[in-house]
């Protein structure tokens, strides 16, 4: 490290910006769709579609099975034998496969 340059030092402050930004960009843009639906007059967290996306399936109602989306055991040798792209899909347990839950904020609002 004695002989690095102001040009390398420059770039590794950059560098560490970016990633820096890449990490806070999506609470950044939740911050600022929820300031906006608010100013809108709409739900914060929905924007009044009265329902919201799961978090574990992202929506889609199906999760890719094991950790890393495969699962160990026959399964795994199959896939790789035929070039791997098979891979098996399980029904998200969290949403019961519905990929979506109603939102918690509207059902306060409207039981009140």
């Amino acid at each position: 490290m004695d002989n690095i340059t102001a040009s390398e030092l420059a770039g590794f402050g950059v560098g560490t910006l970016l990633l820096c930004a890449t990490i806070a960009a999506p609470r950044v843009d939740a911050f600022i769709s929820a300031s906006q639906r608010s100013s809108l007059g709409m739900c914060k967290r929905c924007g009044n579609l009265r329902m919201i996306a799961c978090s574990k399936c992202k929506g889609v109602g199906l999760v890719k099975g094991g950790p890393f989306g495969f699962i160990l055991g026959s399964d795994l040798y199959q896939s790789l034998g035929d070039g791997g792209s098979k891979v098996q899909s399980i029904a998200c347990d969290k949403c019961q496969a519905k990929g979506h839950f109603s939102c918690p904020d509207c059902s306060k609002m409207a039981s009140v």
